[in-house]
């Protein structure tokens, strides 16, 4: 009995280390990824301030590596989808992340690391917000309470940050807003038809749009000033290695998927953000004021709460799912008990 105990615990603590790795793992590419950028973009340091390239580029790599994986080496299945659906499903939401990678990485030119983590708690705002409008959610007096208090704290944050853009934070905020929209349209456009992707496939069938979108500003905006920038070359290594780092974060995605709960990735983006704030703090040297801390604490305790009710609420529905089945279950194995009765006295009377 006992060494069957033994390599039972033996096998938790080996599924709790390697899930907690897979975390590690995450929150190391997270961190390097949202860094890098930082540092290519910002005109202080490697100054090349080419948004829309760097995303183009980061697109163009993605989109190669997934069409090798699921085409030659077959790592993943491609989904069975019509040109129709490609259309009217895949391809707003290529637009909408083409929209917000742009606005997203354009605002490290104009703000901090850590100022961009705290306008980033707005996301269940914006999400819940977005949602309740395409009536994907429910409108509650409670929920509304709690984004009000996200929003205050981060307005704190921004009444606290020292090097205040008006730009940046207009660049951020539309790019939460984009992520937002495509996080819902994700389910009105793809779930609600039973499509699926994994971060794979996503990238074969969204970063190619992604791609087209983006051509179109990079015309207009930055290809004239690249094309007759005379010190412009590109630094393979530099540009690959980034490049790495961001596919490597969706399959970082994708190792996590099913290996930890909602509430491990919830901890752990919490975790990483911190991190980034100390590190924006201390090694870049990024002004971090106590009004700043004060509001993103205001804003993270809200946005905890809000976490916690949702995983509240997914687990009654799945412990009311699982109700629904044994009863179901229960009522199959009475029906097959009389049926096996009412066979048997039929038997006995003949």
């Amino acid at each position: 009995m006992s060494s069957g105990g033994g390599s039972l615990s033996d096998g938790v603590i080996k599924k709790i280390v390697l899930s907690y790795t897979y975390v590690a793992i995450w929150i190391f590419l997270s961190f390097t990824v949202i860094v890098y950028n930082k540092y290519i973009l910002d005109r202080k340091m490697y100054n090349w301030p080419y948004p829309i390239s760097l995303t183009m580029i980061h697109m163009t790599f993605c989109s190669s590596l997934a069409f090798v994986l699921v085409k030659v080496f077959k790592v993943v299945e491609p989904v069975a989808m019509s040109r129709e659906v490609y259309l009217s499903s895949v391809v707003p939401i290529g637009a909408l992340y083409a929209f917000s990678l742009w606005l997203s990485n354009s605002a490290y030119i104009y703000l901090s690391v850590s100022f961009i983590q705290m306008l980033k708690a707005l996301m269940p705002v914006a999400v819940y917000s977005i949602g309740v409008m395409f009536k994907k959610e429910n409108f509650r007096g409670e929920t509304m309470a709690n984004m009000m208090s996200i929003s205050f704290g981060v307005a704190i944050a921004a009444y606290g940050e020292a090097k205040f853009d008006a730009w940046g934070v207009t660049l951020q905020l539309g790019a939460v807003a984009f992520e937002a929209t495509r996080l819902v349209m994700i389910q009105i456009l793809l779930t609600s038809k039973g499509i699926s992707f994994n971060p794979i496939t996503s990238l074969y069938y969204v970063a190619p749009c992604c791609l087209v979108f983006l051509s179109v500003p990079w015309i207009i905006v930055e290809y004239p000033i690249l094309r007759d920038s005379s010190s412009f070359h590109l630094d393979w290594f530099i540009f690959g290695t980034n490049s790495v780092c961001a596919f490597a974060l969706n399959l970082a995605v994708f190792l996590l998927v099913g290996k930890t709960s909602a509430l491990t990735m919830n901890v752990a983006g919490v975790v990483k953000d911190w991190l980034l704030i100390a590190f924006s703090w201390s090694v870049i040297k990024d002004t971090v004021t106590p009004i700043n801390l004060f509001g993103y604490g205001l804003a993270f305790l809200g946005v905890g709460y809000y976490n916690h009710t949702k995983l509240q609420a997914l687990k009654a529905k799945d412990a009311q799912k699982k109700t629904v089945q044994a009863d179901d279950e229960q009522g199959r194995l009475l029906e097959e008990r009389d049926g096996d009765g009412i066979g048997r006295r039929n038997d006995s009377q003949s």
